[in-house]
This record gives C-alpha cells, structure tokens and sequence, in this order.
C-alpha cells in the first residue's frame, strides 16, 4: 500500500466507496465524476502505479481486471449494448490517480476512439 494513494486508501476500507464487485485481487466501484451513465473503476487490491510498471508476476492480476469488469458489465447492463474498458498511463494520457485503474464506461453511445 501506498500511504498517499486514495485508491490504496478504498481497498484498505479507510475511505468509503460504492464498491460493485470485489474478489481476492480486484474491487470495482463507481466513479465520483462519471464520464457517462455507468462509469465503474477495477483496481488492483496491490498498488501498481500504472499500465507502464506491470510485471510479469502481475498476469493473473489482469485477468481479474477484465473478468470483473465483464462482471460488472453485466451487472450493470452494459453487456449487451456496449462499453468500454479504458486505462491512462502518464500524466499525458490523463492518469490522475497514479494506481493502476481501467474505467468500465457505458450506457450511452459513445464517441468513436482513435
């Protein structure tokens, strides 16, 4: 755990937030500035500060990433419309928060990517 990070903060329990899914490596909650009408973050319960500082020992840590947000797809009802799992690494990419997060983003039509 990170002493300053908010996020190390949420999966310690010593900051409240609506938790949607929560596994032995992985928990989901909503986002408090949702950038559409569903807008859920998987977080890795250890902190990895971004995409970029992933190791090797850190693959079955994805897989529980994308397991709960599919998870929390369904749960959300996102599934069969359509969402997006999006993650920022680097201050230019937009990475507030320097633990690593994949945004589970949905329910309206989104803009093309790219």
């Amino acid at each position: 755990m990170a002493d300053d990070c908010i996020f190390c903060k949420i999966v310690a329990g010593e900051v409240p937030a609506a938790m949607v899914y929560e596994d032995d490596h992985v928990v989901a909650f909503h986002d408090i500035s949702p950038a559409a009408p569903v807008h859920v973050l998987v977080i890795p319960r250890k902190h990895i500060a971004s995409v970029h500082d992933l190791t090797a020992e850190d693959s079955d840590v994805l897989g529980h990433i994308f397991t709960a947000a599919q998870h929390v797809a369904r749960e959300q009802g996102i599934a069969e419309s359509g969402y997006r799992v999006v993650t920022n690494a680097g201050k230019h990419a937009g990475q507030v928060v320097h633990h690593l997060h994949f945004h589970v983003i949905g329910g309206k039509m989104l803009g093309h990517f790219g």
